[in-house]
């Protein structure tokens, strides 16, 4: 049963001694609970940041520290408002802990109940539009083989160039609810920033990077981005492995045997019929595809063949991972489908 951990939110005005040095899994020494530290800078609207809504991902912290440290001895170009999410997660180097609700699934517009966790976002997002914040940025890692990329919740031009200021891979997505670039889209250009996988210092540098340019910025361009400066897609699934299904990357007696090569799929063109896994059951499909309204379409992209769970038809599958606590707590994959703009 999911439920609250050491939830209630903390406000600053100044970085606490320690922060641009102290680790993830010792965060919880310097700041006990969530945390909204806002910073002054030369505009007044600010750029909101929010880091470590899952505790493994990692990368948004190391940036905001290496951002943070460039500013020691000057003023910000503007005013920065940073979020610091699932502080008790991170203490364990977890996505969430066991029961817990995930912080990017409790943001407003999210189909959970009430809970301690739905305050504190509801109370986070009235509070930055009452600061008419600039734009906001998520920023996260994801376990699986993927290239940096961003994502939209809107296909609005200000968005758009937003994302593209981060590469040129641009995600736009209405499902799951409750995330928090989605929150944001109603007041702000907002984006989700997948930095690769935690650890990895390139992640780093180019969220910093990005992070600074925001900082920078003055206003978003009216005009739209050039096509070819941006490879667009439509994410139109998210699949789930059923949760009666037993299933492994390595375990041959497992009702579902996962390619162990699966997350070599990810941003790649999969053509119909190709094999993710060995289905060892004569009962139905064991994956879950829903598509943004809530219909399950599993029957649109999968089927069993000869006891093999195969793709139906092509499209481009993202954040495959081999990991199997992150596939139990969130999902085995989204599925997507290019866009022109």
């Amino acid at each position: 049963m999911e439920h609250s951990i050491n939830v209630q939110l903390d406000h600053l005005d100044t970085i606490p001694d320690g922060l641009l040095t102290v680790s993830a899994t010792d965060l919880h020494t310097l700041l006990p609970r969530p945390t909204l530290i806002n910073l002054p800078g030369k505009h007044p609207e600010p750029l909101f940041v929010s880091v470590l809504l899952h505790g493994n991902e990692t990368t948004g912290l190391l940036a905001i520290q290496q951002l943070l440290k460039c500013y020691q001895s000057q003023s910000l170009p503007r005013c920065l408002s940073i979020f610091f999410g699932n502080i008790d997660a991170a203490k364990l180097g977890l996505r969430r802990l066991d029961g817990q609700v995930d912080y990017n699934r409790t943001w407003p517009g999210t189909p959970l109940s009430p809970c301690p966790e739905t305050v504190i976002m509801q109370d986070v997002v009235d509070i930055m539009k009452q600061k008419s914040v600039f734009a906001s940025i998520d920023v996260h890692n994801n376990t699986g083989l993927n290239p940096h990329y961003a994502c939209v919740n809107k296909l609005d031009d200000a968005f758009l160039q937003l994302a593209t200021l981060f590469g040129r891979f641009v995600v736009y997505f209405t499902r799951p609810q409750g995330v928090q670039s989605s929150a944001f889209a109603d007041i702000c250009p907002a984006v989700t920033l997948e930095c690769g996988r935690p650890g990895q210092q390139y992640g780093v540098e180019h969220a910093v990077e990005f992070l600074n340019s925001a900082l920078h910025l003055d206003h978003f361009p009216q005009q739209p981005v050039h096509h070819q400066d941006i490879d667009l897609y439509h994410t139109v699934a998210q699949v789930k492995i059923k949760p009666e299904v037993a299933f492994s990357f390595s375990d041959p007696q497992a009702d579902l045997l996962l390619d162990p090569d699966l997350e070599k799929l990810n941003f790649t063109d999969v053509n119909t019929h190709t094999i993710i896994g060995r289905w060892n059951s004569d009962q139905p499909i064991p994956v879950q595809a829903m598509d943004e309204n809530g219909h399950d379409v599993s029957g649109r992209f999968f089927e069993i063949i000869e006891q093999q769970l195969v793709i139906s038809r092509a499209t481009m599958p993202s954040m495959l991972t081999l990991d199997e606590r992150v596939i139990k707590q969130d999902c085995l994959c989204y599925l997507m489908e290019r866009l022109a703009i």
